[in-house]
């Protein structure tokens, strides 16, 4: 899970600060303000990581990626190419990470990483340079710190250090070291130059691991078909636009889901009946094959207020909609990040204050009495989303620890993060300034429109 974000000169944002990422954590904003971006920036590090050029530091994106951000000048802050892209990223790993100094036979263990990186440019946009990357390995106050660094002396050249682990060089192998591997791997050369350096990979390896936890849910989900088909596969997850949502829910269908600890669980596909019916959406809700030894299936429900059962592009836009986030939500692998824009979109209000009650149920969900130990990093305009969310904290159906809030708003020298201090009552102590638009302002000149009509008419 991630813990920690911190970005400089990306897009809107000149410098975020350090950003706390809690198990339910969501940006607010008005549009513009630089909320996606955040979202943008996460996704980007996972697609270059899944790039087959193992050259490119970042990759932007193209029609096969989840974010197409353009060319280098575009992403860059001002599109000044002079600024630095720097970041910081701080995650929670699923399993301790232990390293032994096959010379020393010394082991350090820790349960966090953390990865920075600092990328500059060249005046044309046309380069990538790692100024600077590190990770560190931390267990409580301690930490095992390895950097890689270009050399003054030639800046295509690169070396690399560690805090509190010696690193040794094999005899002979007295050769400077090629640039790394995308935005954060050693080259292979360090396994090959030092006699006990073998661990750097592993690093790598956590953070493509961590990236690759990262599932991505659009703000327009694709509009629902009449039959679909499945031949069996298990798809990662429902995909960018919700598109694999019903092929999910076929392969989980041996799952079983449960809201919390100790409460009981129930089949994957009747929490998602039972979400739907929750939301106020449905009556009913069933996958099931058109007919036997077919691989066509079709989404029969029936909607609230209704006795008959009919296809799901017979009902309302919203449930089409709403699907692949609940689906999403309980389909994703333990220890996943999801990151969900706009989730409200296209729902009444009533139902997007339910969306509270179900991000918190995901966050707090298991699978065979195991914490599926699950994120969510959502961007959202709903006042009423947001409404549950502080009742449920004052309810102590989740507690403030879990829950992180931000607004963006834009300011002269880029965009700006506040964070939303939530006490244990619900309260926001610091309610930003026109945060949902000015509500006394227009209730107070709709007074006044009204005193001066009624004088008109006498």
């Amino acid at each position: 899970m991630l813990t920690e974000l911190s970005i400089k000169n990306f897009k809107a944002w000149r410098d975020t600060g350090k950003i706390r990422l809690a198990p339910l954590t969501v940006f607010f904003g008005s549009n513009s303000a630089g909320k996606t971006s955040l979202l943008q920036f996460l996704l980007m590090l996972r697609q270059t990581a899944e790039s087959p050029d193992r050259h490119r530091v970042l990759h932007p994106g193209d029609d096969n990626t989840p974010v197409e951000l353009g060319t280098i000048r575009d992403l860059v802050f001002e599109h000044d190419l002079a600024n630095e892209v720097e970041f910081a990223l701080a995650w929670k790993l699923p399993e301790p990470m232990v390293v032994r100094d096959p010379l020393t036979r010394e082991t350090t263990v820790g349960d966090r990483l953390g990865f920075e990186a600092k990328i500059g440019f060249d005046t044309k946009g046309a380069s990538q340079q790692i100024r600077r990357f590190q990770y560190s390995l931390r267990n409580g106050g301690t930490a095992l710190n390895v950097t890689m660094t270009p050399l003054e002396s030639n800046p295509s050249k690169y070396e690399v250090s560690a805090d509190s682990y010696k690193l040794v060089r094999n005899t002979g192998r007295v050769w400077k070291l090629p640039a790394p591997i995308r935005f954060y791997a050693f080259p292979d050369e360090v396994g090959a130059y030092y006699q006990n350096a073998g661990f750097t990979s592993d690093l790598a390896l956590e953070l493509e691991k961590q990236l690759k936890r990262l599932q991505y849910l659009g703000p327009l989900r694709i509009y629902p078909r009449r039959s679909y088909v499945w031949s069996g596969e298990v798809p990662e997850h429902v995909g960018w636009r919700g598109e694999r949502a019903i092929e999910a829910m076929l392969a989980a269908a041996s799952r079983s889901i449960g809201p919390g600890y100790r409460k009981k669980t129930q089949p994957f596909q009747a929490v998602i009946a039972r979400w739907l019916q929750q939301l106020g959406l449905l009556r009913s809700f069933e996958v099931r094959p058109i007919a036997a030894h077919r691989k066509e299936y079709e989404v029969v429900v029936q909607a609230a207020g209704t006795k008959e059962s009919v296809n799901l592009p017979d009902v309302g836009f919203g449930v089409s909609q709403v699907l692949p986030v609940i689906v999403q939500c309980f389909y994703a692998s333990p220890n996943t990040t999801l990151i969900l824009e706009q989730p409200e979109i296209h729902l009444h209000p009533s139902v997007q204050t339910a969306l509270a009650d179900l991000f918190i149920e995901a966050i707090q969900s298991r699978e065979t009495s195991d914490y599926r130990n699950v994120q969510l990093i959502i961007e959202s305009h709903s006042e009423h989303f947001l409404r549950r969310l502080q009742r449920r904290v004052a309810e102590q159906t989740v507690g403030p620890e879990d829950v992180a809030l931000y607004f963006c708003r834009a300011g002269e020298n880029g965009a700006i993060l506040e964070p939303l201090e939530v006490d244990i009552f619900g309260n926001i102590k610091n309610w930003p300034s026109d945060f949902f638009g000015d509500e006394m302002g227009e209730l107070a000149a709709r007074m006044e429109a009204a005193a001066k009509l009624e004088t008109q008419q006498k």
